[in-house]
């Protein structure tokens, strides 16, 4: 009996020794703690805790209090978090392509964003993991409008507003630019001082986003133009994500993965809905006219092209992109892989 009851006690602090020494990911992220971002982020913590049995287990740093993307970043590369819930077009120092998606006007609505993702998330993702970030699932934040304080229909009109740009997106910067526009980059929690100050007179964002950081208490107008589409991702470091048993490592891809995926569907609603609560709070929708809209377009391909000649981009990764686009907008869908 005694030797049984010896036996337990090792067994007993093995098993303490091993998940005291469980691996725990320091994750930060802009999301607010209570969104639904993060509701389903600490959901999926807890699955993943239980199924691993306490080997892997997540802390969160939701709200920014960890810094914005680009000081975040840093933080990983000094291992003092090992991953982040960001927007894809922060990671473009690591992996060029990430932004495909985020090319100017390169969508014409949700359906085509639907068939295209279908056939492209699996590459982008490999293609971050290749790069340093294991990248666990993509998430759509929604189609960024045009936002501001004066009356814009017009390229033109466009050029002589004060536009602000998230500080650490080099992505997002170099669009404004190939516009013709000026941008002036700011800190996520320096915009709505901005607008109030008139430093900035304009954004270029989702509504979703607008809504939730009040920014749109300082506007008026929301061209009716999908400039942009934009995602985000959930992304752990290599160095990090290595360390797991393989097992583990399914475990987080599987439940994270599929946390994602929920956050994903319900994100197309919440655009939906926040579109229209811009305009219940009084922004005016503005539809530019037919000819505005072709300048409209004619410089986002301009601006496409010089982003392509600069590298911004691989030509390889927007063949394939477009391929997808021209199937589908010639009826010869073809089934994803």
């Amino acid at each position: 009996m005694i030797r049984w009851l010896l036996i337990g006690v090792l067994l007993s602090g093995l098993l303490t020794s091993f998940v005291a020494g469980a691996t725990t990911f320091k994750i930060a992220t802009l999301s607010p703690d209570g969104s639904s971002w993060m509701k389903a982020m600490r959901s999926a913590a807890a699955d993943v805790h239980e199924a691993t049995q306490g080997r892997v287990k997540f802390k969160f740093y939701p709200g920014a209090v960890m810094g914005d993307d680009k000081v975040v970043l840093r933080r990983m590369r000094l291992g003092a978090l090992q991953g982040a819930a960001l927007t894809a077009g922060s990671l473009t120092s690591a992996y060029t392509d990430v932004q495909l998606y985020n090319l100017p006007m390169v969508f014409r609505d949700l359906d085509e964003v639907d068939y295209v993702r279908k056939r492209l998330d699996r590459r982008l993702m490999a293609g971050l993991s290749a790069n340093g970030y294991e990248a666990l699932g993509f998430a759509e934040v929604g189609f960024a409008y045009a936002m501001s304080s004066v009356l814009v229909t017009s390229v033109a009109d466009a050029r002589g507003l004060k536009v602000w740009v998230p500080d650490g997106d080099p992505g997002t910067q170099r669009t404004a630019e190939a516009f013709g526009i000026a941008p002036i980059p700011l800190t996520i929690a320096d915009v709505l001082a901005g607008l109030q100050t008139g430093l900035i007179n304009a954004v270029t964002i989702p509504p979703i986003g607008a809504v939730a950081l009040q920014w749109h208490t300082q506007l008026d107008y929301v061209l009716d133009v999908p400039l942009l589409y934009v995602f985000g991702t959930m992304v752990i470091t290599n160095s990090s994500f290595s360390k797991l048993a393989e097992v583990d490592q399914e475990t987080v891809r599987r439940l994270v993965g599929a946390a994602l995926a929920r956050i994903d569907a319900q994100s197309r609603a919440d655009h939906e809905s926040a579109l229209a609560a811009l305009q219940q709070q009084g922004l005016k929708l503005v539809r530019p006219g037919v000819d505005e809209l072709s300048e409209w377009q004619s410089s986002a391909d301009a601006a496409t092209a010089r982003m392509l000649e600069k590298g911004v981009v691989t030509q390889l990764g927007y063949d394939e992109l477009r391929r997808y686009l021209r199937e589908y907008r010639s009826g010869a869908e073809m089934p994803a892989e």
